[in-house]
């Protein structure tokens, strides 16, 4: 990473350093200052917030002792609390007019819905801006890939908005996994009950003025423009699947990530999916998809060979192991379970709670690695959003830069794949290097179903078969769209 420690360098350090010796005195480090509960404004990072009125302003929140400088946000009275709580910061509805005119920006926090994650990080890190982006990572598989690519030829410093990865419980599940603790694990599981918004709807019908404050061209970005309504924002885009990426990609990259950095697994070979009703405008209610990942190189103490990995959400759960207690925690909230030769480990989102289990009864593994943990902050906010912050200021490469989230997302939004194209009735064959399902014909014809609305309060059979619609596309033009958009409106990456 010497691009980005010299992009890191240039200004503070070099600088500094350069007027401290001309001045003849001495440099009190940092963390000297830091650990005083005072932040020197040499040493504040400013930074801009793009989608603010979510997890932007929590992501914001958690970076304390820094310049907010500006604020961009679609929805300016969705986002009226952020800026009363930031009242020197300019304000914005185009990220890209905030870009281009305030110069001052040295980072950004970006928290809109999926489908814009893309062309707004690209925008800041192609200006030398460090990119702090909220998962899933992407919309997309292609975008993925290249936000990877972006941020090698740039050097800025960049995190997904994973917060958990930041914790300690990964590193103790991972030195679990990795010490060889549970033996041999071929097979890994991992659930969820989301969505706890809607999915599985039709699009709705009713038109809804747009809000005064909202700018819905800039909401609606590189997808296909439709009349807005409050079913698409501020919460339930994630539900869409022009917008959001279901609850596969909310919860995705909090809940698979242990099993990614724990067994570093990689791109899969082979995916499928079933599920709920599948329909042309939004995500199943529940679904269930599974991943096939290849053998990779042997650990110390632990191997790696082949291991089938499964999600499921909407409520679906593993089926208990036999040889666990019969009172072992599977909390239906979220987690996952590694079943080894010799022990399975259970646990919740990021590594909560683990437990490891042998011969029927609770075990105290004692695992034969240490792995570095991301330490706290001596002037709080979260462990996560700082480490992103003084890796800005100080060079360094945060826990879940592109480099690891950036292959990582493209395994969690590609079992979307699955999902849709789950008519096709076959295991999809995948080509990582050129991203590509491999084993679609030409002329193979994918199925799904269009909702409409009920025509009638008193939904008989009648009425509900008339509510649905069934359409053919070709699937090898659908899959390839899916992994990498065709941008609407003028957008392009």
């Amino acid at each position: 990473m010497k691009s980005q420690k010299k992009v890191n360098v240039s200004r503070r350090n070099f600088i500094g350093t350069t007027a401290a010796v001309a001045a003849g005195f001495s440099i009190v480090p940092r963390h000297t200052v830091a650990g005083l509960g005072h932040v020197a404004p040499s040493d504040k990072l400013n930074i801009a917030g793009i989608g603010i009125g979510g997890k932007g302003k929590v992501n914001l929140r958690n970076m304390p002792g820094q310049n907010i400088v500006a604020l961009c946000d679609v929805d300016w009275d969705y986002a009226q609390p952020v800026f009363d709580t930031y009242p020197g910061a300019k304000k914005y509805k185009d990220f890209r007019e905030m870009l281009e005119k305030q110069k001052d920006i040295e980072a950004v926090v970006i928290a809109t819905p999926d489908h814009t994650h893309a062309l707004s990080a690209a925008a800041a890190m192609e200006l030398g801006k460090h990119t702090y982006l909220q998962k899933p990572l992407t919309h997309s598989v292609w975008e993925s890939r290249y936000l990877t690519k972006l941020a090698e030829k740039t050097g800025v410093v960049t995190q997904m908005g994973n917060e958990g990865h930041s914790n300690d419980e990964v590193y103790e599940v991972a030195e679990v996994v990795q010490g060889g603790c549970l033996g041999v694990i071929k097979e890994a599981h991992v659930w969820t009950n989301r969505p706890i918004w809607r999915q599985g709807m039709a699009k709705p019908l009713k038109e809804v003025k747009v809000p005064k404050t909202l700018a819905w061209d800039l909401f609606i970005g590189p997808a296909k423009m439709r009349p807005y309504n409050p079913e698409y924002h501020p919460w339930i885009w994630r539900g869409w699947w022009d917008y959001g990426t279901g609850a596969l990609g909310d919860m995705g990259c909090h809940l698979l990530d242990v099993p990614n950095f724990a067994l570093q697994l990689g791109a899969p070979v082979a995916f499928q999916a079933s599920s709920s009703l599948v329909n042309t405008e939004s995500a199943p209610v529940a679904a269930k998809v599974s991943y096939l990942f290849p053998a990779r190189k042997n650990l110390p103490y632990c191997a790696l060979p082949e291991l089938e990995l499964t999600w499921y959400d909407g409520g679906f759960m593993p089926a208990r192991p036999f040889d666990l207690p019969l009172d072992a925690p599977m909390n239906p909230g979220g987690g996952f379970m590694f079943v080894g030769s010799e022990a399975t480990l259970i646990a919740e989102s990021y590594g909560a709670k683990w437990k490891v289990y042998k011969n029927g009864e609770e075990f105290t593994p004692k695992p034969k690695v240490k792995l570095e943990r991301i330490p706290d902050d001596p002037n709080g906010g979260g462990r996560h959003e700082m480490h992103f912050v003084n890796c800005c200021k100080n060079g360094g490469t945060p826990a879940s830069s592109f480099e690891y989230a950036g292959p990582f997302n493209e395994m969690v939004v590609m079992g979307n794949l699955a999902v849709r194209m789950q008519s096709l009735q076959k295991t999809l064959l995948w080509d990582s290097e050129n991203m590509k399902v491999t084993n679609i014909s030409p002329d193979e014809k994918l199925r799904t179903t269009k909702l409409l609305p009920f025509a009638e309060d008193v939904v008989t059979r009648k009425v509900e078969r008339e509510s649905k619609e069934n359409v053919e596309w070709n699937a090898q033009e659908m899959c390839e769209e899916w992994v990498k958009h065709t941008y609407q409106n003028g957008w392009s990456l």
